[in-house]
């Protein structure tokens, strides 16, 4: 039985709460909303293409287990499931490689976790498209702080728990309860729902096939956020402060964690303006990488042939995640030999394992030298890559990518986002239908319901 009281709730528990449960009711600012439909059109379009990947097949394979409990869509097929499996599957579909968003500082890719979940209860609730938008942004605000309230120093060395899937968990519960238009009291124990499924422990990289990961980092967290709500609007009552008192969430997650950090800035500071999306759809640490390669064949009309030798300098503290990787998505060594050979990147050839037995690319790959840097780990902005090449006429080129291109530093225009997503949408949905789905995300601000989108998420 519960008995506790707002007067024994933290202030920052009441505050969080508070913010949730209002922000159903509170307009954006242009910008916020701009970018927020950017995210949202941006992880739609990871979701269709990661359904023909294999963690996207193999998420909708089990959600097609629950199709007799028709609610919301998982996108890329004609499935209809209940809303904790299609958040799973959706979610899962949006990591399913390295196309989605991610924010720096919060250490997580926040799209695939919240938009999920957002969409699945938008759809159950019948809410309109203003209130899906505002709901992802709200879910942005609470994952990016949650990570950063843990005060972890080093997070990819951060022992016992991964903020990858700690951020999406939170950010998911926060979206839905909010499209759930929970109260104050309510959403507090969405959040006690949400403290009890954390979970994830950081040895992701290990994944060979890109499945476990697209679970950590997307589907566990959206599933475990929509069951909280769904559970919450069934009845369920919960602790109404899992945040302090006697042995709380900060005790079993945090390393110098900052409780107060979860409230700060909230309706002033909006996260989705500190996350990026990526122009390249490969691993984070190899965006700035291609950059440079890109802007040196621009400049200098490079090309294979023309290489004796590539350093490729990166931060210390992230290349291991992308040297020599299994995938060649997350194979920083594969990406910069397929793009000296072929001038230029697709989604297909990203993605074309074959390519990594291609002699003429494993010819440019066993030229390529990668060198750890200390100094580039400290820089900023993150993630920068200098890349030399030696060519055989005897010229020296270098490239040092300092902003990458999607990040808040050096951000892609709407037409570049806009084109990105009919590349990704079109072979599941056919161009037309994507071309739609770019329009209506577009405006979706106007749109009365979520559900008006469902035959643009199907597959053609």
């Amino acid at each position: 039985m519960n008995v506790q009281s707002d007067a024994a709730v933290s202030p920052v528990s009441l505050a969080l709460s508070e913010y949730i449960s209002t922000a159903a009711a509170r307009d954006l600012p242009p910008p916020v909303l701009l970018k927020t439909k950017h995210h949202i059109l941006d992880t739609l379009a990871a979701i269709l293409s990661g359904s023909r990947l294999r963690a996207g097949k193999l998420a909708a394979a089990d959600a097609a287990r629950f199709a007799a409990v028709p609610e919301p869509t998982v996108m890329g097929t004609a499935l209809a499931v209940p809303a904790e499996t299609a958040a799973l599957a959706n979610a899962m579909a949006a990591h399913a490689d390295e196309t989605d968003d991610s924010h720096l500082r919060g250490r997580f890719h926040p799209g695939c976790g919240i938009v999920p979940a957002a969409f699945a209860v938008a759809e159950v609730q019948d809410r309109s498209g203003a209130d899906l938008i505002r709901a992802v942004a709200l879910g942005y605000d609470i994952g990016a702080r949650l990570s950063m309230s843990l005060g972890y120093a080093n997070p990819n060395n951060a022992v016992g728990h991964s903020t990858h899937s700690l951020g999406a968990a939170f950010g998911a519960a926060a979206a839905a309860a909010a499209l759930c238009r929970f109260d104050a009291a309510r959403v507090r124990h969405v959040l006690s729902y949400a403290c009890q499924q954390a979970s994830g422990v950081p040895y992701w990289h290990r994944d060979r096939e890109h499945v476990e990961k697209a679970f950590d980092f997307g589907g566990m967290g959206a599933r475990n956020g929509v069951a909280g709500a769904m559970m919450v609007a069934a009845g369920f009552s919960g602790v109404d402060d899992a945040f302090s008192g006697r042995n709380n969430f900060f005790t079993g997650f945090g390393e110098k964690p900052d409780p107060a950090v979860l409230a700060h800035g909230l309706g002033a500071r909006f996260e989705i303006m500190a996350a990026s999306i990526k122009k390249w759809c490969v691993g984070s640490p190899i965006q700035a990488v291609l950059d440079a390669t890109e802007a040196l064949i621009a400049e200098h009309h490079v090309r294979a042939g023309d290489v004796r030798h590539v350093r490729i300098t990166m931060p210390d503290d992230r290349m291991h995640i992308v040297d020599n990787g299994a995938m060649p998505d997350v194979c920083v060594q594969h990406m910069a030999a397929l793009i000296l050979v072929d001038g230029k990147l697709s989604f297909a050839s990203t993605h074309d394992h074959a390519r990594m037995q291609d002699e003429a690319v494993l010819a440019v790959r066993r030229k390529i030298e990668l060198i750890p840097s200390p100094e580039l780990s400290k820089a900023v902005p993150a993630r920068q890559a200098i890349v030399e090449i030696e060519c055989s006429d005897g010229r020296k080129l270098r490239h040092h990518a300092k902003a990458v291109r999607g990040t808040p530093d050096n951000p892609m225009t709407s037409e570049e986002i806009e084109a990105k997503a009919r590349d990704l949408i079109a072979p599941i949905t056919a161009a037309e239908r994507a071309g739609k789905l770019v329009a209506a995300c577009a405006k979706l601000e106007t749109l009365r319901s979520v559900r008006e989108l469902r035959p643009l998420l199907q597959q053609g």
